[in-house]
């Protein structure tokens, strides 16, 4: 066995001394609003707060809890995650396939409309007009549909199913498969990194969405978590919480913010660890071409 040179020991304390002073400056925020969550109103106004919880209080947690509506609206949020998750996949997958095909007629047309919708779009009163229009408000569609594709997650595909080997498909293709059966069969059992990462940024970004629903969503009763949230900070910011004691909405208004954020992030943090091996292995299979 080699014994590592010196220069080779310096290089490797100097590289972990830097990752762990990355670690702590990334995970202190995140520690400090979960401490925060829990904390008291007059800690948390005093700046006491760290790293664990002072004057431990649950108020604002047991509030959320015990609105009905929290749970509606949470319910609502992991139905329109997946069903635009579910949609921007389908037509992302089915573009980018397209589009990887540098034979096909009109590609550079195809890639260009693509392209040219990430530097301009209709605006948002053409936007709402078309919507409302179509007869999508109130509904699932009116938040999967408008952002159904994400160029960026689209030209990674298009990346990764270009780096595929082109004989697999030709193979497939004599063995009397339609492009559906080669894309369902061939391709996509060989893309399962690409495919997970794009599932995981297209549901982080619908989870935490909460614009397209508070502007084509009339009845609260459809509003997804965020907007709910987004609500309460208001109500309790601005001095008004229906029903809560003085102390009770000092307390809302002193964490409310750190609140949202454990409940709003929980869920996707609980999610990531089963993607995260196909996470960067996904994004530079993609991006990467050798």
């Amino acid at each position: 066995m080699v014994k590592p040179s010196r220069s080779h020991r310096v290089f490797q304390g100097v590289n972990a001394v830097i990752l762990t002073v990355v670690v702590v400056v990334t995970l202190y925020p995140f520690v400090n609003i979960v401490a925060r969550s829990f904390s008291g109103e007059r800690q948390i106004r005093a700046g006491e707060v760290t790293l664990w919880p002072k004057g431990f209080d649950l108020t604002t947690y047991r509030i959320v809890f015990q609105d009905s509506m929290f749970w509606r609206n949470y319910g609502n949020t992991v139905l329109y995650t997946v069903v635009a998750t579910a949609v921007a996949m389908v037509l992302t997958t089915c573009y980018a396939y397209v589009l990887s095909k540098k034979h096909l007629g009109g590609r550079s047309v195809l890639v260009g409309v693509a392209v040219f919708t990430m530097f301009f779009t209709g605006g948002l009163i053409p936007n709402y007009v078309l919507i409302t229009s179509l007869g999508l408000k109130n509904s699932v569609w009116a938040i999967a549909l408008p952002n159904a594709i994400s160029v960026f997650n689209l030209l990674v595909m298009k990346a990764f199913f270009e780096s595929l080997p082109t004989e697999l498909e030709e193979a497939a293709q004599i063995d009397g498969l339609s492009t559906y059966g080669i894309l369902l069969r061939i391709v996509l059992p060989l893309s399962k990194a690409v495919v997970a990462t794009m599932v995981l940024f297209y549901s982080v970004s619908f989870w935490n969405s909460w614009f397209s629903a508070f502007l084509y969503m009339d009845r609260t009763d459809l509003m997804p978590v965020t907007v709910y949230l987004r609500n309460l900070i208001q109500g309790a910011t601005g001095g008004s919480n229906a029903g809560a004691g003085t102390e009770q909405l000092s307390q809302v208004g002193a964490n409310i913010q750190a609140v949202t954020i454990v409940l709003t992030a929980l869920p996707i943090l609980c999610v990531y660890p089963f993607v995260q091996r196909y996470f960067v292995s996904g994004v530079m299979l993609g991006a990467v071409k050798g």
